[in-house]
């Protein structure tokens, strides 16, 4: 009686705890990078809402009381989650929800134990299938991560809010990345600069001091022509750093020349032959690149989704997961 009674809080907790991951799963479909995710995300929803069905029948066979109250709270739970994580960057809404797929995971394996011990055949059939399903999207979870830590474009989008707050955090922990992430804020005024990126920042651009004067003169040209020039003179006056920084900021925009790109003769290539250049990328800097010139350029959809398989094909093998 008492390893039922274990195993009834076990189905309680995991049917409060799914329906909390479909409803994350439904709010993370808008921020879907592509049909093919966007589709995904809606099916883990609906899978979700199928195991928490499952788990409320094997709870009722157990003599639990039909709860009519949790999934009330688990779309409340899921609520709360999407509005409060606005306010954070966009990895530690990701980090989040891999918690909640680590603490699902870890409660199905426990109740596979329980009720192997208590000789339920039924319960612990369904604790394999939860099983299952959430090593499965820890997995996609993680590769997601791996793939934003390399620079992205991850399968999912940050919202508007989660890149400010990213923006930000990036601005108070890493003063490098000025031009990439701040340049058209931060050549308002040193005093700007200083408070938004630090105090390292601040003696990046004493030492620079022609380079954001010459930011700041060409910013009404445009801001690829500004980073350009920027780039320019901070390689001629030897500062690596901040011209690093500069070619970084046009790669993440897309304004780079042809002659710049990983692969040579990209323009002229043929959909088929660009796509098949793209797998042979091994660098994620590289594959960033092209993605980006890409969806500036020419933005076709083929060539676009195989630089994104070809990122995530990276990420798996940067954190250990088989293709």
């Amino acid at each position: 009686m008492a390893d039922n009674a274990k195993i009834i809080n076990q189905l309680r907790a995991l049917v409060l705890l799914t329906q909390t991951e479909e409803q994350v799963a439904r709010t993370r479909v808008a921020q879907a990078r592509t049909d093919a995710v966007r589709r995904e995300l809606t099916q883990n929803a609906d899978n979700a809402a199928s195991r928490t069905q499952a788990i409320v029948e094997q709870l009722r066979a157990l003599g639990g009381v039909p709860d009519v109250v949790t999934p009330a709270v688990g779309r409340l739970g899921a609520v709360l989650k999407a509005t409060f994580e606005q306010a954070e960057p966009f990895e530690e809404a990701l980090l989040q929800d891999l918690s909640l797929e680590h603490q699902l995971l870890d409660r199905a394996t426990y109740l596979k134990v329980l009720a192997d011990q208590a000789e339920l055949p039924r319960v612990k059939q369904l604790a394999e299938r939860l099983i299952t399903a959430h090593e499965a999207t820890v997995e996609w979870l993680t590769v997601v991560l791996a793939e934003e830590a390399m620079g992205g474009p991850a399968a999912l989008r940050p919202t508007p809010f989660q890149r400010v707050a990213g923006t930000a955090a990036r601005a108070a922990n890493a003063p490098t990345r000025f031009f990439a992430n701040r340049v058209n804020e931060a050549v308002d005024s040193a005093r700007q600069r200083r408070e938004e990126a630090g105090e390292r920042l601040g003696e990046v651009a004493d030492k620079a001091t022609s380079l954001t004067d010459a930011v700041r003169e060409t910013l009404t040209v445009g801001r690829g022509a500004a980073l350009r020039r920027a780039e320019r003179i901070a390689r001629r006056e030897g500062n690596k750093e901040a011209a690093n920084a500069a070619r970084a900021a046009r790669e993440e925009l897309g304004d780079v020349s042809a002659d710049e790109l990983p692969i040579k003769g990209y323009d002229s290539l043929s959909t088929q032959d660009a796509v098949k250049a793209v797998k042979e990328l091994k660098s994620a800097r590289d594959v960033r690149v092209i993605i980006r010139y890409e969806e500036t350029h020419k933005n076709r959809s083929s060539v676009v989704s195989a630089t994104q398989t070809q990122l995530a094909a990276l990420a798996k093998e940067a954190v250990g997961v088989d293709n």
